[in-house]
């Protein structure tokens, strides 16, 4: 014992445990929770994703006389096209047709929070609806033209049309074209693949996958070959 020193003294009190603790190697690592978005970091994603949950949670628990009006009429199909091609175009891009929001979570956390953080939340709006837009008109006018000139029968008009792969996919496109080297090669054939992926595994025999194909093409190229080159020389906006 040393002299002069009191045993209490000596005695240190053992640190207390938080009830339900959780080990520090099964937290999440910061730089994992800055890929989520979020209202401050990225508000275009997370207002985006809120609605389209809010869209999806009214087709699960509405009832279907009241949710298939309104996909009707937000549908950007030949017929709305022709007589209210504006509101089609615009609600359109706000419901997910088969309810599954979580997919399309992680997806625009994916291709869409990143080019948000590097470009700005206007910036990716209008990135983002030019894309839905564009693929919309480039692959509906065809259609309507078809079916003005009784190739196509009217009820080919009708289908059902939402959704917003168009614009993910162009906010994807230019993602891949600010890649450099292999990393670009890599992405182009990636970006390339989850098209074809998406159209096989569909119908692809159907008018509204091969309609949806051309969209899709339509949409990821017009990023990767117009927007990409465009921003690659855009800095990065302080944060």
């Amino acid at each position: 014992m040393l002299p002069d020193s009191d045993p209490l003294d000596l005695v240190q009190p053992a640190p207390r445990v938080p009830f339900l603790a959780i080990p520090a190697t099964w937290r999440p690592k910061r730089a994992w929770l800055a890929l989520v978005p979020s209202p401050r970091s990225t508000p275009f994603t997370f207002g985006y994703l809120v609605l389209l949950l809010g869209t999806s949670l009214l087709i699960r628990f509405a009832s279907p006389k009241l949710t298939d009006k309104l996909l009707a009429v937000s549908s950007t199909d030949a017929h709305n096209m022709a007589r209210h091609p504006l509101t089609a175009l615009l609600t359109s891009a706000f419901w997910i047709a088969d309810g599954g929001w979580l997919p399309y979570a992680v997806i625009f956390a994916i291709a869409v929070a990143p080019f948000e953080r590097r470009f700005g939340g206007l910036r990716t709006a209008l990135v983002f609806f030019s894309g839905h837009v564009l693929a919309t008109i480039a692959t509906e006018l065809p259609v309507m033209a078809l079916i003005h000139t009784d190739v196509l029968p009217h009820s080919a008009g009708r289908w059902l049309d939402i959704g917003v792969s168009y614009g993910f996919l162009t906010t994807a496109g230019v993602l891949v074209a600010l890649l450099r080297g292999r990393a670009r090669i890599a992405g182009i054939v990636a970006l390339e693949l989850f098209v074809i992926s998406v159209y096989v595994t569909d119908d692809p025999a159907s008018l509204a996958s091969v309609v949806t194909v051309l969209g899709h093409a339509c949409a990821a190229h017009f990023g990767l070959l117009v927007w990409g080159p465009r921003l690659r020389s855009v800095p990065r906006i302080a944060r």
